[in-house]
């Protein structure tokens, strides 16, 4: 019984850190791939890890929510309706610092056409898959975006397939899962939704990361 009990807290003492540094190191062999030293691979974590915690506010707006009412009548039985808001916020560590990472791999390693090509296959493939979800915001499957980054980056181009399969990853979901399903936040429901943040928008780093280590 002892022993058990010993076990179970070990586990969850050194469960999460060991997943962490298992994260942690896909990480950085992934940044590495993509042309960082281990230093800059560290930094680059490090600046996105911590930008995590913060969410840029970009777009507000007001629900108007009617209560339920007895009688139908201007004067009698009458309840203010309440009002709400949806917050539509920009992850700095989940969005904005990977794209700009996207950004100045296309400028400087990246070739041009293959990368449109992958971000537009990728693009295509979240906005089919992603759903809007009442009370959460746009789910799709977590695998097949990297899946199809890595596989698109592959067949496109042979020596440069990480920073390829990264940027179309990165933005490729970006556009797809989120820009094109703008219109649909309707459907959610009054909420924070924080694009790359950990929840509605969740993954557009962790694409970029697992579809540039397949390669």
């Amino acid at each position: 019984m002892g022993s058990c009990l010993a076990f179970l807290l070990f586990s969850l003492v050194f469960a999460p850190l060991f997943f962490f540094l298992l994260f942690f190191n896909i990480a950085t062999f992934s940044f590495t791939k993509l042309g960082l030293s281990s230093g800059g691979a560290v930094l680059l974590f490090s600046a996105i890890l911590l930008g995590s915690i913060v969410n840029i506010p970009v777009s507000r707006k007001r629900f108007y929510i009617e209560e339920p009412t007895p009688f139908r009548h201007p004067f009698l039985f009458y309840y203010p309706p309440r009002v709400r808001e949806q917050v539509i916020a920009v992850n700095l560590g989940g969005a904005v610092i990977p794209s700009l990472f996207s950004i100045y791999l296309l400028v400087t390693v990246a070739p041009l056409p293959p990368t449109v090509a992958a971000v537009a296959v990728v693009a295509i493939v979240c906005k089919y898959l992603a759903r809007p979800v009442p009370g959460v915001g746009i789910r799709m499957p977590a695998l097949i975006p990297p899946l199809v980054a890595a596989l698109v980056a592959l067949l496109l181009t042979r020596g440069n397939a990480a920073p390829v399969a990264f940027i179309s990853g990165v933005l490729g979901t970006l556009i797809g899962a989120d820009l094109l399903n703008l219109h649909r936040l309707d459907e959610m429901g009054a909420q924070v939704l924080s694009i790359g943040g950990a929840g509605v928008f969740d993954g557009i780093f962790l694409v970029g990361i697992v579809a540039a280590f397949l390669t």
